[in-house]
């Protein structure tokens, strides 16, 4: 194996569960070598047998791995054989794919005894550091213990792999709505004003707001104006008048906003035009109480849709449900339980809540869903409600989809929702985030920590 030249040339060594979490996870190093120890192949092997979902991603890897290096001849497989292409790349130059025989490797390199698959990849690594002093070897991994393992074995460089984690921090998730300082009218020149129906619109200058997205709202200091943008080009924006009035005074299922941020999103929520919904906020802010009353609101009262699906991804140490007993129902309501207490709260003045709760969600046609077990429907005419794991503050609502449902469980994962919100979207602007901010009755709980969807 050649040794890389200059110190600006990366050496990337992937553990077993960086691919398992991604498959194609050595396509995302872009111009720098990606190293694939034999014992990680070995792995591969044993995992995609398994009658689980990481067994799919166990042959995806190998299939991945496969195509790159089918032509390969032994000699070009330890040299490295280049990688395909990238379009994120920012230069033109390729890594390679490398695959090496750790077995070869003393275990006195590192000091860990070598019976163990993660101590054969830690030598791996540390002899490549030895062997090329003058390039930066890394070892990529998402086990925490083994990075610790590593660390202590003399490897220099270890990281998590988190080129999916588009955003960290909530903080940087846009808000859903824009505050504008003083009155509004006070910024805009020329402005021309349309009504079509109960409707009144706006069409101002495209520089009276900085970087507007659809469906994102707007709002003054002034406690009265509201807005929302419907459309935008590069000369206008049109705004959709709505007032801080009407916001607070919208109803649904009884529900009735307690805040503007509430008012936006129960606006969101209500109108079949957008298709996805983003809930973001500490816990008890209301998010699954505002969906849920939509939902039934929109069912129930307006006949828009026909049914509500209600599904969230299984806690990995209960993944498969079947050791449950019962129907499939049955065994997801002890992880929605969060729903039927809603339910709960919103019939609480009857005199017998819980047949009232049986009655709505036998007239809602409420269906409680694994995710594990919804790959390949297409779901239409209905309200869907993913509840999040303990531990997320992301929830969506899309009335109606058809992609796999596989998709859609990692769908904070997939999709850059900042940048794709904020792009020209003439065709469908579906998306639409808002976030809450305040809590009610509840005290803070590690649900108000991250924002990624089960």
């Amino acid at each position: 194996m050649e040794k890389a030249s200059n110190l600006d040339s990366k050496m990337y060594v992937l553990d077993t569960n960086v691919l398992l979490h991604e498959p194609l996870a050595y396509l995302s190093f872009q111009e720098h070598d990606v190293v694939v120890p034999m014992t990680v192949l070995e792995e591969l092997d044993h995992i995609k047998d398994r009658k689980h979902d990481v067994s799919r991603d166990a042959r995806v890897a190998i299939r991945g791995l496969d195509e790159i290096l089918k032509d390969a001849s032994p000699e070009q497989m330890l040299q490295g054989v280049a990688l395909p292409s990238n379009k994120k790349a920012k230069t033109e130059s390729r890594g390679r794919l490398i695959i090496v025989n750790d077995h070869l490797f003393a275990d006195s390199i590192s000091g860990l005894p070598g019976n163990e698959n993660d101590h054969r990849i830690i030598n791996c690594a540390v002899h490549l550091q030895k062997q090329h002093s003058d390039s930066k070897v890394v070892l990529v991994t998402k086990d925490i213990n083994m990075r610790l393992k590593a660390k202590g074995a003399g490897l220099k460089f270890v990281e998590d792999y988190r080129t999916d984690q588009l955003i960290d921090d909530i903080a940087l998730l846009t808000s859903g709505y824009k505050k504008i300082e003083g009155d509004f009218w006070q910024h805009v020149g020329e402005c021309e004003t349309e009504q079509q129906g109960r409707d009144t619109y706006h069409h101002i200058a495209k520089s009276t707001i900085s970087d507007v997205f659809y469906n994102e709202y707007i709002l003054d200091s002034s406690d009265h104006f509201a807005a929302r943008v419907k459309s935008y080009d590069d000369k206008t924006i049109t705004l959709k008048d709505i007032s801080v009035e009407r916001l607070m005074n919208q109803t649904a299922w009884g529900v009735k906003p307690k805040n503007v941020y509430q008012g936006m999103a129960l606006d969101a929520l209500l109108d079949p035009s957008i298709e996805l919904v983003i809930l973001t906020g500490p816990a008890g802010c209301g998010k699954t109480l505002l969906a849920l009353a939509s939902a039934l609101e929109m069912i129930i009262e307006k006949g828009i849709y026909d049914k509500v699906i209600v599904t969230r991804n299984t806690p990995e140490i209960a993944e498969s449900i079947g050791f449950l007993p019962g129907t499939e129902e049955e065994k997801m309501a002890p992880w929605l339980a969060a729903i039927t207490d809603t339910l709960e709260v919103l019939h609480k003045g009857d005199e017998n809540p819980v047949s009232s709760r049986n009655y709505i969600m036998e007239k809602a046609n409420m269906q409680f869903k694994s995710v594990n077990f919804m790959r390949g429907r297409s779901i239409q005419n209905a309200v869907v409600i993913l509840q999040p794991r303990i531990g997320d503050i992301l929830k969506f609502l899309p009335p109606c989809f058809y992609w796999p449902v596989e998709k859609v469980k990692r769908i904070s994962k997939k999709i850059d929702y900042l940048s794709y919100s904020e792009q020209s979207l003439n065709n469908k602007p579906l998306l639409k985030i808002c976030n809450l901010q305040e809590k009610y009755n509840t005290k803070p709980s590690n649900d108000s920590i991250f924002w990624e969807a089960a």
